[in-house]
């Protein structure tokens, strides 16, 4: 689920140290996590080897463990670029601070991956994705906060975004369960209806 891959404030989750990698860093980096991506919707997570991988992506052993751990490290941090970028999407769009989170194409891109979220629940990563997500999206909508210049101490606005980030991913579950009961656009008006209903030293 890499950047290419249409598939990373106050937040519960710790988070690397963000330094830009060069292009062909990133390259590489896209390369094995589009293999892995690709390899889950093929077989169990668990029946996948570090070495499919480096045969799929054409990624030496020695370049694969320069940049991680194991296949665990690759699938977390594949997942968190993600999520990162999904939550810098309204900002680097110029998008009004009143909007918190792309909801409508977070769902939209969700729901074009169906084999891949049936993949990384069967893989037993749902969790740990979940977490993730969470404090990617928490920080990210803190900052839409701030920029939407809300009322808030710096406690109160840290527990809002989370609190907002476990409310999408709750929204999520109910979507996809219910097989997309609603458009994804109308959900997001409805989460950014809700949202603002209960945000404390709004605008």
């Amino acid at each position: 689920m890499s950047g290419n891959t249409s598939t990373k404030p106050a937040t519960a989750a710790p988070t690397r140290t963000v330094t830009k990698p060069d292009r062909r860093t990133l390259r590489t980096r896209d390369a094995l996590g589009d293999a892995l991506i690709t390899l889950m919707r093929e077989q169990p997570f668990d029946a996948i080897t570090v070495q499919q991988v480096l045969d799929r992506a054409g990624v030496s052993r020695a370049t694969f463990y320069t940049h991680y751990r194991d296949k665990d490290d690759l699938f977390l941090s594949d997942i968190e670029d993600f999520f990162e970028l999904m939550g810098a999407f309204l900002t680097r769009s110029g998008a009004p601070a009143t909007r918190l989170f792309p909801v409508e194409e977070f769902f939209t891109h969700l729901a074009a991956m169906r084999d891949l979220n049936a993949a990384i629940n069967a893989s037993g990563k749902g969790p740990d994705v979940r977490e993730l997500g969470i404090g990617c999206f928490a920080r990210s909508i803190e900052q839409r906060l701030v920029q939407a210049r809300v009322n808030l101490a710096a406690a109160e606005l840290r527990a809002t975004s989370c609190s907002l980030a476990g409310a999408l991913f709750s929204l999520l579950d109910w979507w996809l369960r219910l097989d997309h009961p609603m458009p994804a656009k109308d959900v997001d008006t409805l989460f950014h209806r809700q949202a603002w209903r209960g945000i404390p030293g709004r605008p």
